[in-house]
């Protein structure tokens, strides 16, 4: 097994027993990145300057006889929506695309504490609205397990960052499930920790009820790891939740007797593929025989939760994103008229279409005469859909269902149709309405391609869903495979 294969915690324990240094990790991570990265092309911008300074940093920690974090020394990649000081951030979109932030975000600046090394940003769809990264402003990133199908969105530069071992671990932000369907489409483990539990601080807004921050791995343990460094309170974050962090390490125990899993029937209904599907029920049978109970439920008003979804997330974004007008930072249109005429052509020309589609939609969703018909009715909704969560967690420890209705499919197969592209959240959007947590871990194969199985659970008990995560991979070897590119 090649280095860049390992997961962080391997090469953590390489690290500290001197057996390779973080210099020759962080250059054998570059190395590969030339090797396969203009097949995949994950990385918008590469920062090898500092993250080598980083490693030589962390080399002298170690050669000292300092004691190191978990986290020091591995290469890490941050979406480009996530602020990174003096490093572009461009959001994926034409708008941004030479913004340079005076700041980091709160999580760079946890992983920066934690002596990780940053080795570059990665692709997205604009503004993190997509499903498939085709909607970057810049390039299209593939799938690495296939290079004509796509690695999902927003977060696809992340995921084939982590699956192509261009990096040992990311960061992505999950909407509506951003983190989780090309988690699932990559074949890397993706979790989307519950609304408030780590600052958004810094991270480029899209829905700010419903945007979080977010962990990529090749392994639940590495995924626990970097969920530990990154979750806690943050004043500059005005929804950061005051909890205490645990050490997300004590839950990975490889056992789940006991457990109560349900699976909402909602989920694993029409649309789900066949294939999938039986992924699924092999992933609940194997839970079964390990000790869990594990029975169908109902979540009575999921079949509302993609409206009341694309009304929210709309409306916000069209809130959000009022303040890229071409006069303080971003792109300004060279040949303007007056200043109307340069706001215009600058949101229109900076602007690609889908977002535009979802500015108009929030802006239609928020205008005199519709925003009760619409805005208000879908708030009340997503409460509906929250108490379908809360009256199944009084049963359940947590909830089990597919990550995505299917494998990750070919380019430019749902591009066109915007609808059947935003039907491959449907597994993930509840979880985002509800502000739980989420995880995706890998759970088998149709043909080549991954699929991903999808755990739910309650309000700040991301320890639960490792739990049996953990379990489910120490009895399955579906983590341990690596694409051919």
């Amino acid at each position: 097994m090649q280095l860049h294969q390992l997961t962080a915690h391997e090469m953590h324990d390489l690290l500290i027993n001197k057996e390779l240094s973080s210099e020759e990790l962080n250059n054998h991570i570059f190395d590969r990145i030339e090797a396969v990265e203009d097949k995949i092309k994950a990385y918008l911008t590469l920062t090898k300057e500092g993250a080598l300074e980083r490693a030589r940093s962390v080399d002298g920690q170690i050669q000292s006889g300092e004691r190191i974090g978990p986290l020091a020394g591995i290469p890490v990649a941050v979406k480009d929506n996530i602020c990174t000081k003096g490093i572009r951030t461009t959001a994926g979109s034409k708008i941004l695309s030479n913004f340079i932030p005076p700041y980091n975000a709160t999580v760079v600046e946890k992983l920066a504490a934690a002596g990780a090394t940053i080795v570059g940003k990665t692709n997205l769809d604009e503004f993190a609205m997509g499903s498939s990264t085709e909607n970057s402003a810049f390039i299209a990133t593939k799938n690495p397990w296939d290079t004509g199908c796509v690695p999902g969105g927003s977060s696809g530069g992340s995921a084939a960052a982590v699956c192509a071992g261009e990096a040992a671990l990311a960061l992505g932000s999950d909407t509506g499930g951003s983190i989780r369907q090309p988690a699932s489409f990559c074949g890397v483990v993706g979790m989307k920790p519950t609304y408030g539990a780590v600052s958004r601080y810094g991270l480029i807004a899209f829905a700010s009820s419903l945007d979080q921050i977010g962990p990529f791995a090749r392994d639940v343990t590495d995924c626990a790891l970097l969920l530990g460094v990154i979750s806690g309170h943050d004043p500059r974050d005005s929804t950061s939740a005051g909890y205490k962090v645990p050490d997300y390490t004590t839950f990975l125990n490889n056992n789940v007797r006991g457990l109560k899993i349900g699976v909402p029937e909602e989920f694993m209904a029409q649309g789900i593929s066949p294939e999938v599907r039986a992924a699924v029920e092999r992933a609940m049978s194997l839970y079964e025989s390990l000790g869990a109970a594990v029975e169908y439920t109902t979540l009575p008003h999921t079949e509302y939760a993609l409206p009341t979804y694309y009304i929210i997330a709309p409306a916000e974004a069209s809130s959000n994103l009022a303040r890229y007008d071409g006069v303080r930072y971003g792109f300004r249109a060279a040949e303007v008229a007056d200043v109307v005429d340069m706001f215009m052509k600058s949101r229109s020309q900076g602007f690609g279409p889908e977002v535009k589609r979802r500015i108009m939609l929030g802006t239609y969703a928020l205008s005199a005469g519709y925003y009760d018909a619409y805005y208000l009715k879908a708030l009340k909704v997503r409460t509906l859909i929250k108490q379908d969560f809360d009256r199944a967690f009084e049963k359940y420890d947590l909830l089990l269902s597919p990550t995505s209705p299917t494998p990750a499919f070919r380019f430019g197969d749902k591009v066109d149709d915007p609808f059947q592209m935003y039907l491959s959240d449907i597994c993930t959007i509840s979880v985002n309405l509800a502000g739980i947590p989420g995880i995706s871990l890998p759970c088998g194969f149709v043909g080549q391609m991954p699929v991903g199985l999808q755990l739910m659970g309650k309000y700040f008990d991301e320890g639960t869903l490792l739990r049996a995560a953990y379990t489910f991979e120490q009895n399955t070897d579906y983590h341990k495979e690596f694409p051919k590119i």
